[in-house]
């Protein structure tokens, strides 16, 4: 469906993602899931694509695009019926990688972007505790100054790509003040920094989701990233990207699931003829799609204005929570209109089913980005 923001490079994006996609995911992501992570040499083969770098400086091998070549290529990845493959690539290029691009020196980007863009190195950003999600602010892990190293001490939950990744990207505070936070590069492998356990989820099966555990952690003070005590502004400013890189896999959900359905109800006969016959199915259809078609409207309106430079975090919080709820209501019907085979383990509908219902709590719940739209009003 064209659209006013888009350009034929949107469109060839668009079909180079849809052809890795149907290449390299749909046909074997099934044993991901089983495995509980998306392959190391998959995601080499998207970096090597240039998929990991769009918004990224051109002299570390990125093309240097704006954010609505971001949400177009947000959307595209969100084709695939694999939850857990979309957040794995998601986590790295909008929630993890930008922490880097935004306030990495040069020494740092100079160490470690070209192979994040190149997809040798997998990022993930550890901001969320037990006790501190979206209250950014409550977070317990702390980070001291020890002559010419920071030490580390904390636990974070729910971190995606936990288990797997060769770079993190830590939020500790810093200071007694509510907001004095920092943000801190974290090898893969340095001494008291471990994986305490990998979380099992409900869905987002081949994603791999971990507590990481700091336990005097002592890393170079040349691994502070950006300024001491702004971490919690890059933090909220990167959640704008976030988020709407999160409305696009909401997005992407219904519009596989409606597809899906589509294509079930028109084939299912039932009553004499296809379910398709049913008015109520016709409608409800329909209805949902025009619901899905005005989300995705207000999502690229919102990576339009980004690309204009203004400060959207009222629409972006509303996009995050009328997608996540969205979502969730598509994918409740589509699966119900597959009856008895919607419940069955390994059907795409069942699948996007369970995975869309994180896009409700992740990233920030909706009632969270409700009060985020009530305060600016």
């Amino acid at each position: 469906m064209h659209m006013i923001y888009d350009n034929p490079d949107h469109e060839l994006l668009r079909d180079q993602v849809a052809k890795f996609i149907s290449r390299e995911v749909e046909p074997v992501a099934q044993a991901w899931e089983e495995q509980g992570c998306v392959p190391r040499d998959v995601l080499r083969r998207m970096g090597q694509a240039g998929l990991f770098g769009l918004m990224y400086e051109s002299v570390y091998g990125g093309a240097e695009a704006d954010a609505l070549t971001n949400v177009v290529f947000a959307e595209a990845l969100s084709q695939s019926t694999f939850a857990g493959f979309i957040i794995t690539v998601l986590v790295h290029t909008d929630m993890a990688s930008p922490h880097l691009h935004h306030a990495g020196t040069p020494a740092q980007k100079e160490k470690y972007l070209r192979r994040v863009i190149g997809g040798e190195l997998i990022t993930a950003v550890g901001i969320t505790e037990s006790g501190a999600g979206s209250d950014v602010a409550g977070i317990r892990t702390t980070a001291k100054l020890d002559g010419g190293q920071w030490v580390l001490n904390g636990t974070k939950m729910f971190i995606t790509n936990g288990v797997h990744a060769d770079l993190y990207f830590i939020a500790a505070k810093t200071g007694s003040g509510k907001r004095d936070m920092s943000m801190f590069i974290v090898e893969k492998g340095t001494p008291g920094f471990s994986v305490g356990r990998a979380l099992k989820k409900t869905g987002w099966l081949s994603s791999d989701t971990a507590e990481l555990i700091l336990d005097n952690v002592r890393i170079p003070a040349g691994n502070l990233l950006g300024e001491e005590g702004r971490g919690f502004y890059s933090v909220m400013k990167n959640f704008q990207t976030e988020r709407i890189a999160l409305a696009a896999m909401a997005v992407g959900h219904c519009q596989q699931a409606l597809k899906l359905t589509l294509d079930y109800v028109r084939q299912r006969q039932a009553f004499g003829g296809p379910l398709w016959d049913q008015q109520t199915i016709r409608q409800r259809l329909s209805m949902l799609d025009a619901k899905t078609r005005a989300a995705r409207q207000f999502m690229y309106h919102c990576a339009w204005r980004v690309t204009q430079g203004h400060d959207i975090v009222q629409d972006v919080s509303m996009l995050k929570a009328l997608t996540g709820e969205l979502v969730n209501e598509v994918v409740q019907a589509c699966q119900q209109f597959h009856g008895g085979m919607g419940y069955i383990r390994e059907t795409a509908i069942e699948r996007l089913w369970r995975d869309a219902r994180v896009l409700a709590i992740g990233g920030g719940a909706t009632e969270v980005m409700l009060e985020e739209v009530a305060k600016r009003y």
